[in-house]
C-alpha cells in the first residue's frame, strides 16, 4: 500500500485577511474541512481516487459560500448557470457539463456524462434532459439563492461587465472555482472541477472548469490537476494538460511543473490563478499567482491542514 492523499480548492484570487470577518474565515474553513473529510475518508477506507474527488467537490458544490452549486453567482440573465468536469487517471475516460441549471450537484452529473454515455461534454438542456433521463437531483431556483450573490449581481446590472466571483469591482478579483485531485492507495489520480462561472456572464460563456486539459486533466502516468483562475486564459494555456506534458516529456517532477505554469506561462498572458494536484505516488502540491487561494490538503503521511491567504 502506498501513499494516498487528496488536495482541494475552492477559489482563487484576491483574498486578504483585512477584508475577511472572522465568522467568514471560520465559514470557509469548515467548508473546506467538510470537503476533505468527504474525499479522504473514502481513501482510507480502500476507495478510489475517482470516488473521492467527486465526494469531495460535490460537498463544496453544497456549501453556500463557494461559487459552484448551491453557491453560484448570477448570470446576466438572472439564472445560474454551471460548469463541471471529471476525469479519472487510470482510463483516461472523463465526463462534463456546461451551462447547465438547477441540478444540485453539477459534478455528479459530470460523472455520469463520463459512466452513462459515450460522450465527454454535454452543455445546457441537451445535458439537463440527459440529467433527467438517470435521476440526476435537481433544485428550484430558491436553493441557489444567496442574498451576498444576488447584491453582487444587483451592482452589475445594466452593465455589460462580467465580475469574476466575489467582487465587483472588477479591479480586486476573486476566481469561484472549486475542486479536487486525488491518488488512491492503488496509485490511481483523478480530478474534478466545477464552478458557477462569472457574475453577470452573457451569451452562454463557458469557462476553463468543464473543458478537459484546460481545467481538469488526470493521467497515472503523470498528475491530476484541477484549476481555477481567469478562465479565458486557462483555456488558452491548455493549462492542465500543460503540467502534465512537462512533467511527461521533460521529466519535471509535479511541484516544478505547476510552479512553471502558473508563475511562467500563466502570468505572460495575464493569467491569475492557481491550481491543485497530485501525482500517482501521493505527492500533491498547492500553486497560484493570486494574493490567495481556498486551499486543503489531506495525506496518509499525516499531513491535515487548511490555508486561505498567501
Amino acid at each position: 500500500m502506498q501513499q494516498y492523499t487528496i488536495t482541494i480548492h475552492g477559489g482563487a484570487g484576491t483574498i486578504l485577511k483585512e477584508d475577511m470577518t472572522p465568522e467568514l474565515e471560520t465559514g470557509y474553513k469548515q467548508g473546506l474541512e467538510d470537503a476533505l473529510n468527504a474525499g479522504f475518508s473514502l481513501l482510507e477506507k480502500g476507495g478510489s481516487a475517482l470516488e473521492a474527488v467527486l465526494a469531495a467537490t460535490r460537498s463544496l458544490e453544497d456549501c453556500i459560500l463557494f461559487n459552484a452549486g448551491r453557491g453560484s453567482v448570477f448570470a446576466n440573465d438572472g439564472s445560474q448557470e454551471m460548469d463541471a468536469s471529471i476525469m479519472d487517471g487510470k482510463t483516461l475516460m472523463a465526463g462534463a457539463v456546461a451551462a447547465v441549471r438547477h441540478i444540485r450537484n453539477p459534478v455528479e452529473l459530470a460523472y455520469t456524462v463520463m459512466t452513462k454515455s459515450q460522450h465527454v461534454l454535454l452543455i445546457g438542456k441537451g445535458a439537463e434532459d440527459f440529467a433527467a433521463l438517470h435521476g440526476i437531483r435537481t433544485e428550484p431556483d430558491e436553493y441557489f439563492f444567496s442574498p451576498f450573490r444576488y447584491e453582487q449581481w444587483k451592482k452589475m446590472q445594466g452593465t455589460n461587465e462580467a465580475a469574476l466571483d466575489h467582487n465587483v469591482k472588477l479591479v480586486d478579483k476573486k476566481f469561484g472555482t472549486v475542486g479536487a485531485a486525488a491518488c488512491d492507495r492503488y496509485g490511481n489520480i483523478a480530478a474534478a472541477t466545477s464552478t458557477g462561472g462569472m457574475t453577470n456572464k452573457q451569451w452562454g460563456r463557458v469557462g476553463d472548469s468543464s473543458i478537459i486539459g484546460a481545467g481538469t486533466y488526470a493521467n497515472n502516468k503523470t498528475c491530476a490537476i484541477s484549476c481555477t483562475g481567469h478562465g479565458e486564459m486557462f483555456i488558452r494555456a491548455v493549462t492542465a494538460y500543460d503540467v502534465s506534458c512537462l512533467m511527461e516529456y521533460k521529466d519535471l517532477s509535479l511541484q516544478e511543473a505547476m510552479e512553471v505554469v502558473v508563475h511562467d506561462k500563466l502570468m505572460k498572458i495575464d493569467g491569475e490563478g492557481g491550481m491543485v494536484g497530485v501525482d500517482a505516488k501521493g505527492n500533491a502540491a498547492m500553486v497560484f499567482n493570486s494574493e490567495g487561494m481556498y486551499r486543503g490538503i489531506r495525506s496518509s503521511s499525516g499531513i491535515s491542514d487548511t490555508k486561505i491567504y498567501k
